[in-house]
């Protein structure tokens, strides 16, 4: 056993199984034993690869669509330049050069990174030199807001419920001897249909820190990129553990893997809309960074010596790699132009 799963253990004997949420909180963010406080994650040596990580061109691209949207909105300066969940920094890196054509941007610009790990904030200020660091999208300031977020919202903890007899049976983490195992919880009744077996999903966070993010943005001007795997209106267990590149059982190393679940971007939206900004429809990853030009990048890279550029490009944007797992979804104030390679959300579109 993993300490953390030691640590786990003595809660559940104290005050017996806990929720999902609860076991994916303390195991991402355990200020001794989580996977984000003891570790770098990210790239062949960690768990998994990010399309930032994969190429240049992913960030590039994402801070022209945010350049463009910078000037559309008449280059309010200053301005926040945020990301949540930044990793290792290499986003917001290329994310910095690309927004150097747009110009005074980069000048008028505050980067702030929501994040919590301090191991992880040192890579960054390596990376970056002097940002500011927070540990909650609550501490954005209030001002215009250009915002890109990717694979932040499938590391967020989530609540899964199965549907059984006599109404939904929340799943929890329990104890058979020493091992940590899932269990049900007493059914109880929900306002939603299901057939006796099925499994939804909830992330109880989501859609809040989507409300602050569009609420500023609403207020205040700015536009925000959401880039993560998962669907619209989703239902099934999508929970999983990433262990040196391959998958886990997402109870048997706790602190030592990455867990996550595939994104519901309709609530996502729902929320945006909420608070009084524009949704954009969801995209596929490869379909959004095809009409954003990343082909031609591509062949100028690959011309200029990036022996790799081809191979990236078939990764981030192919059916069967990242193109159509991923999606991506944008928001930005009403009356405004849209985020490039983005279209509003219809409420009566029907999105799969």
């Amino acid at each position: 056993m993993t300490p953390l799963a030691d640590i786990l253990a003595a809660r559940i004997r104290g005050g017996g199984p806990i929720s999902l949420a609860e076991y994916m909180e303390v195991c991402l963010l355990h200020p001794a034993h989580g996977y984000y406080a003891t570790r770098d994650p990210f790239g062949a040596a960690g768990d998994f690869t990010t399309a930032p990580e994969i190429s240049q061109m992913f960030g590039e691209l994402c801070g022209l669509a945010l350049a463009q949207a910078w000037l559309d909105q008449g280059a309010p300066a200053p301005f926040t330049l945020a990301e949540p969940g930044p990793g290792r920094g290499t986003l917001m890196a290329d994310m910095l050069r690309a927004i150097r054509v747009a110009p005074r941007m980069a000048d008028a610009a505050e980067v702030t990174l929501i994040e919590a790990s301090p191991h992880l904030r040192a890579l960054q200020r390596d990376r970056l030199g002097q940002v500011r660091h927070v540990e909650t999208i609550e501490e954005l300031s209030h001002r215009p807001l250009f915002l890109m977020a990717n694979e932040f919202f499938d590391a967020l903890p989530i609540r899964q419920f199965q549907r059984v007899s006599d109404g939904w049976a929340e799943r929890v983490v329990g104890l058979e001897g020493d091992r940590l195992v899932m269990g049900l919880a007493p059914p109880v009744g929900l306002p939603r249909a299901g057939s006796e077996g099925e499994i939804y999903e909830v992330c109880p966070s989501a859609p809040a820190i989507i409300e602050v993010i569009a609420g500023r943005i609403a207020a205040h001007g700015g536009a925000a990129i959401i880039a993560d795997y998962g669907g619209w209106n989703g239902t099934g267990d999508t929970f999983q553990a990433l262990r040196g590149h391959a998958f886990d059982d997402p109870l048997a190393h706790p602190g030592e893997a990455d867990l996550t679940a595939h994104v519901d971007f309709a609530p996502l939206a729902a929320a945006a809309l909420r608070a009084g900004a524009v949704a954009s429809c969801p995209v596929h990853q490869g379909d959004w960074l095809r009409a954003m030009g990343i082909e031609t990048r591509a062949s100028r890279l690959a011309a200029a010596g990036d022996h790799g550029a081809m191979a990236a490009l078939h990764r981030l944007t192919h059916a069967d790699e990242m193109g159509h797992l991923f999606k991506m979804l944008a928001i930005w104030p009403r009356d405004t132009p849209a985020v490039p390679g983005f279209t509003a959300l219809n409420d009566d579109a029907n999105h799969a």
